[in-house]
């Protein structure tokens, strides 16, 4: 039998990868493969990852990629729906929250196909975020529900959602799967352990309006008199600067996008972080690294709770970045299930199931 792993996008990768091992090492009767729905199609943002995350090429490719939420949805919801009309899987996971996920669970459940949310439970104050929509709209329909920590699991029950299981976090067991190797990776030349610290931006609030991108800029320059800055640049960011015609400031190094390894060993021997990414911040948590989140609210505040995330507004950046330099950071608290074992659980869940039996 065949478990559909649904990838839209980069970050659905480290996740999946995380469930793709553990099924590997577990002899169930499920083969897992591998559908790229080509939300993010560019090597830099998806195929440059696979061999770094130990995942084979995808063995079913929907190409569809381009266009506006409607378009891409609709699109991609047809283009799943054939192939699973002739490839019929025993069940589908999804994993994140953007539009190719939501897609992908939507015709799964019109064909009556089981339907897994992996990441299930993250909520973000704001309602009208295009992914906060997406990840409640997954939660609605999805027929089992797993969720990072416990408290996204309370948070699911409470809404009324049923099959709820605290799995922890996957991203986490692909990070401690990695992180001896990355660490190993060698530094962009400058660089120095300690010695710098690590911008990513790419939330559309952030990068497509002219103001607020020129805002974070404006912080990031007088944090980077503080400390070196280096930043892997999104290919989104990468074009908004220019589309709006504004400049790196001094003391930010531009990296072109990294493969996880490198990326991962970037973070492993920063001082800080800031970002606007939700992964990012899951791990800075696991790399007790200070992580100054670039937003005004977050779908993982247990981040928050532990100690290592805090939500900085551009204009405090400098503060902030004094701060962790000035020893003033907690230590990161360490977060339930965030242990390594969430490919495990996973299985375990799997194998209860009864289009699962041998």
């Amino acid at each position: 039998m065949e478990l559909h792993l649904v990838a839209a996008a980069r970050p659905n990768l480290p996740k999946l990868a995380a469930l793709w091992h553990a099924l590997a090492e577990a002899g169930l009767p499920l083969r897992p493969v591998l559908l790229h729905t080509g939300q993010h199609h560019d090597p830099v943002l998806f195929g440059d990852h696979l061999a770094g995350l130990g995942l084979p090429e995808p063995d079913i490719s929907l190409g569809i990629a381009g266009g506006g939420h409607a378009a891409l949805t609709g699109r991609t919801m047809m283009a799943a729906t054939a192939c699973w009309e002739a490839r019929r899987p025993a069940a589908v996971v999804v994993a994140g929250d953007v539009d190719g996920a939501l897609a992908a669970a939507l015709a799964a459940r019109k064909l009556g196909l089981p339907l897994i949310h992996l990441e299930a439970g993250l909520r973000c104050p704001d309602a009208d975020m295009p992914e906060e929509i997406n990840r409640r709209a997954i939660d609605a329909i999805a027929t089992h529900h797993w969720a990072p920590d416990p408290a996204s699991a309370a948070r699911l029950r409470a809404e009324g959602h049923g099959e709820v299981r605290a799995v922890g976090n996957a991203m986490i067991d692909t990070l401690l799967r990695r992180l001896s190797a990355a660490r190993g990776q060698p530094l962009p030349p400058g660089l120095l352990p300690g010695g710098y610290g690590v911008v990513t931006l790419h939330r559309a609030a952030n990068v497509d309006d002219r103001a607020s991108f020129s805002g974070l800029l404006h912080g990031l320059a007088a944090a980077a008199r503080l400390l070196p800055l280096v930043w892997p640049m999104h290919p989104r960011a990468a074009a908004r600067l220019a589309a709006h015609g504004l400049a790196l400031p001094a003391g930010i190094a531009r990296l072109p996008p990294l493969a996880y390894p490198a990326f991962l060993g970037l973070l492993a021997h920063a001082r800080l972080v800031a970002t606007d990414s939700g992964g990012v911040q899951e791990e800075a948590s696991l790399l007790d690294l200070p992580c100054l989140t670039l937003r005004p609210s977050t779908e993982r505040p247990v981040t928050l709770k532990s100690g290592s995330s805090r939500l900085v507004p551009a204009p405090a950046l400098p503060g902030a970045v004094a701060g962790v330099l000035a020893g003033r950071w907690p230590r990161a608290r360490p977060i339930p299930l965030w242990d390594g074992q969430a490919g495990a659980r996973m299985v375990a869940h799997l194998a209860q199931q009864p289009w699962c039996a041998a």
